[in-house]
C-alpha cells in the first residue's frame, strides 16, 4: 500500500505542476522507478475516487492518462488474483 500511496503522491504533484501525458507519466516513473504502468493506473483511479481532489484540470489530466494507459496496454487485464480484472460498469440512477 506504501507503493501505491507514493505513486498516487507523485501522480498528483505531477498534475499540480501542470505536468500532462507522457511527461506525466515520466515524472511519476522518476519520481517512484518501480511503478508499472499497472500501478500508475491503479494510482489514478484512487486519485479519481480521492473527495479532496476537487480540481477539475488536475483530475482531467489523471483521468486522460489513466484511460490512455489502460487501453495501451491493458494493465489491468493480467490476471492479478489479488485486484478485480474489470471494473464495474457505471449504473445510472432514476
Amino acid at each position: 500500500m506504501k507503493e501505491k500511496k507514493r505513486v498516487y503522491e507523485a501522480l498528483v504533484d505531477g498534475a499540480m505542476e501542470g505536468l500532462t501525458g507522457a511527461s506525466l507519466f515520466e515524472f511519476v516513473k522518476a519520481r517512484c522507478p518501480k511503478a508499472t504502468s499497472k500501478k500508475i493506473v491503479r494510482a489514478s483511479l484512487l486519485a479519481l475516487t480521492d473527495p479532496h481532489l476537487k480540481d477539475r484540470n488536475i483530475l482531467d489530466v489523471i483521468y486522460a492518462l489513466a484511460i490512455k494507459h489502460r487501453l495501451d496496454e491493458g494493465v489491468l487485464d493480467d490476471g492479478d488474483e489479488d485486484e478485480p480484472a474489470e471494473l464495474a460498469p457505471f449504473q445510472t440512477v432514476s
